[in-house]
């Protein structure tokens, strides 16, 4: 089965966004072994830094504004590339402070999903409803319209 890591720095508060992360997890199950770690803020985004690098593990994905842009199918033929490869899978969010250069220069791939920023609460979310829309798009099912 597929492994999947999400780093994210700081924790979700909100119930409904730890709901809405929590069905988008059941859903991906049956895809992927996926895994939440999530690393403390730190005083700066150096400070974070070490923490992320260390969760970090096989192809490094880092959310950024500065990142690619792909459509959701783009994104999918991209996620398909690795799971062919079988390579563990890692996506970074960091705070709402953003990520360290550091974190970015480590990264195998910079993605960003918009020119606008999100709260990263909200990132999770998205991000994970788009991993599971890729493997829905890899699987041929109904669900990407």
């Amino acid at each position: 089965m597929q492994k999947i890591n999400i780093v994210c720095v700081g924790k979700i508060k909100e119930e409904f966004f730890r709901g809405a992360v929590n069905e988008y997890l059941k859903r991906l199950s049956r895809f992927a072994k996926t895994e939440i770690r999530e690393i403390a803020e730190g005083r700066s985004l150096e400070e974070e830094a070490s923490g992320i690098v260390r969760a970090s593990k096989g192809y490094v994905f880092a959310l950024c504004v500065e990142g690619v842009k792909l459509s959701s199918e783009s994104f999918a033929s991209e996620i398909k590339k690795h799971c062919d490869k079988g390579e563990e899978m890692t996506f970074i969010i960091g705070s709402s402070c953003g990520l360290s250069e550091t974190v970015k220069s480590s990264a195998d791939f910079k993605l960003s999903f918009s020119d606008m920023t999100f709260p990263h609460q909200l990132m999770r979310v998205v991000l994970c409803e788009q991993i599971y829309r890729c493997f829905m798009i890899n699987s041929g099912s109904e669900y990407h319209k």
